[in-house]
Formats: C-alpha cells, structure tokens, sequence
C-alpha cells in the first residue's frame, strides 16, 4: 500500500484492505468485468484493460456504455467507503464495520463525452460531500492516452 495508507492505525488499515477485498474478491460481477483495483494515496483507481467482450458498438469497436456506468458506480462507491473510514473515529471503526452489507449507490448520473475508444482504461473517484448517512462523490473514466470518457456524480448511502 501507499506511504500514506502505512501512516494510518492497524484497525483503519485493514478495514480499507477489508472493503478492497469485499469490491475485487467477493462481487461476481466485478471479476467479470476484470477490474484491477489500485491504492492510490487514501483511495483507489480502478484499471480495465479492453477485450472484446466488453464492446457496445461491434462496428466502432467502443466500450459498452454499461460497463462506463459500472465503472463509475464502483470507484463512486468504494471511495465513499473508504473516505467514511478515514472521516471515522477509532472508537466508532468496529460499529463502520457491521454497516458496511448497508451502504449501497443511492442516485448515480453518467454524461458520456465521448466514445469509449483505448485498450486500458482508468477509473477515479474524489468526495464532493459527506454527510452522516450520504457521501456524494464525482467520478471519472480515462483511456491510457489521457482522453476523458465520461464523468459521474454518484450519492451513496453509508449505512
């Protein structure tokens, strides 16, 4: 993990691997879709590489719209998460923890910019605003050149 993740408390460190695990091992879909999650700093990015099966538009060879979205929803989500985790006390970590099977996307809106056109794409996540019940976050897709795909604003419920 990052310098920064190695600064945080063993209780905080392992809940942020827990709910990486939870999003990469234990989601069915998340391994069909072949997503690789990487710690960034305090948070994660997601990377997929193209093949495929995940096209949408056979004669422009385009990713599927739909995977966009799932991109977007879950970089959306697991960055609300882990920002909860790191906004939470130590005393209240354990308590984080038995809500997590609660949090979920509440509202989630795509603007696609332009077609899904590379062969690695790259998925961001930053909070916009948090409350006790609601984090609102803005999501971001990138191909490997740089080009922004489509961008997100996602509200999740933390539970």
């Amino acid at each position: 993990m990052s310098e920064t993740h190695t600064q945080l408390n063993p209780l905080r460190e392992k809940m942020i691997t827990h709910v990486i695990s939870l999003f990469r091992d234990t989601m069915p879909f998340n391994q069909l879709l072949g997503l690789d999650f990487i710690p960034r700093g305090q948070g994660v990015e997601l990377h997929l590489a193209w093949r495929e099966a995940l096209t949408g538009n056979p004669l422009q060879k385009i990713l599927h719209g739909g995977v966009t979205a799932s991109l977007l929803d879950t970089v959306g989500g697991i960055t609300a998460i882990i920002e909860t985790i790191h906004q939470t006390q130590d005393s209240e970590l354990l308590s984080l923890q038995k809500r997590l099977a609660t949090m979920g996307t509440v509202d989630m809106r795509v603007d696609y910019l332009r077609p899904g056109r590379g062969t690695h794409f790259i998925a961001t996540a930053a909070v916009i605003r948090k409350g006790s019940k609601l984090a609102v976050c803005r999501m971001e897709l990138h191909n490997e050149a740089g080009d922004h795909i489509a961008f997100g604003t996602g509200t999740y419920m933390l539970g």
